[in-house]
C-alpha cells in the first residue's frame, strides 16, 4: 500500500487473484486424476508461463497447433485448455466482491486492468455480472499489451480519463503494483485477503 499526495477518488481492479480465483490445474482434475502428475502437467506444458502469450493477444488457436506439435503426446490434453477453460476459474476471490458493492453503494468510480486473453475474456465475461459495475476495463490481449508493461497503464489512465494520482490500484503481483506505483498510481499490494484491503481503502476514505 502505497499513498501519493492526492487521495484517490477511484478504484481500479486487477481481476485474476483479487476478483476471481485462478488455477490451471483445475482444467485437468478429471483427466489427470493423480494429483502430482496434474501439477508436472500443468508446470512443463500448459503452465501459467505458456499461458502467458494468451494474455499477451496470441490466441487459443495458435497455441494449441503449437502446443500440440511440441509435445504431440499430449495433444488431446492441450486441447483440452481451450475446451475446458471456464473450470480453471471456480469462484470469487472472498470478501472482494462485497467491497465492489459497497464501493458502488457510494458511487466511487470503478475500472480494472487485466491480463486476460481475448478467447477467455469472451467466455469468462459474461458469467461474472460483479464487473458491470467497472465503467470500463482494459483487457490486455485485446490491446496487445501486457502487465506491468508502463504502456497498459498509461492506456488506460487515458481511457479512464483520470490522472494517476486520483486512481487507487490494487493487484495480487507485486512486478504491476511496482509499475502503477512508478507512474504515480495509489497502489494496494493484495497479498493479505479482502481485510487488509477493506482496512486501506477506509484509509483512503473510499469506504
Amino acid at each position: 500500500m502505497t499513498r501519493a499526495s492526492t487521495p484517490p477518488t477511484v478504484v481500479v481492479w486487477d481481476v485474476g487473484r483479487v476478483l476471481v480465483e485462478w488455477d490451471l490445474g483445475l482444467i485437468y482434475r478429471q483427466a489427470i486424476p493423480d494429483a502430482a502428475q496434474r501439477a508436472r502437467f500443468v508446470a512443463e506444458v500448459v503452465s501459467e508461463e505458456w499461458h502467458g502469450q494468451h494474455d499477451a493477444g496470441v490466441p487459443w488457436t495458435t497455441m494449441v497447433a503449437a502446443r500440440s506439435a511440441e509435445f504431440p503426446e499430449h495433444a488431446d490434453l492441450i486441447a483440452r485448455y481451450a475446451s475446458h477453460w471456464l473450470d480453471s476459474i471456480p469462484g470469487p476471490v472472498a470478501g472482494t466482491h462485497d467491497l465492489v458493492g459497497r464501493l458502488a453503494a457510494r458511487g466511487v468510480p470503478q475500472y480494472a486492468i487485466t491480463n486476460f486473453g481475448v478467447d477467455a475474456w469472451a467466455l469468462f465475461r459474461p458469467t461474472f455480472p460483479i464487473l458491470d459495475h467497472c465503467q470500463d476495463i482494459v483487457v490486455s490481449g485485446a490491446e496487445r499489451l501486457i502487465k506491468p508493461d508502463p504502456a497498459i497503464f498509461e492506456l488506460a489512465a487515458g481511457r479512464f480519463g483520470h490522472a494517476p494520482e486520483t486512481m487507487l490500484f490494487i493487484d495480487d503481483n507485486a512486478a504491476n503494483i511496482a509499475t502503477a506505483r512508478a507512474l504515480g498510481w495509489h497502489t494496494h499490494h493484495f497479498a493479505n485477503g479482502a481485510a487488509a484491503l477493506e482496512a486501506d481503502l477506509k484509509a483512503h476514505g473510499l469506504l
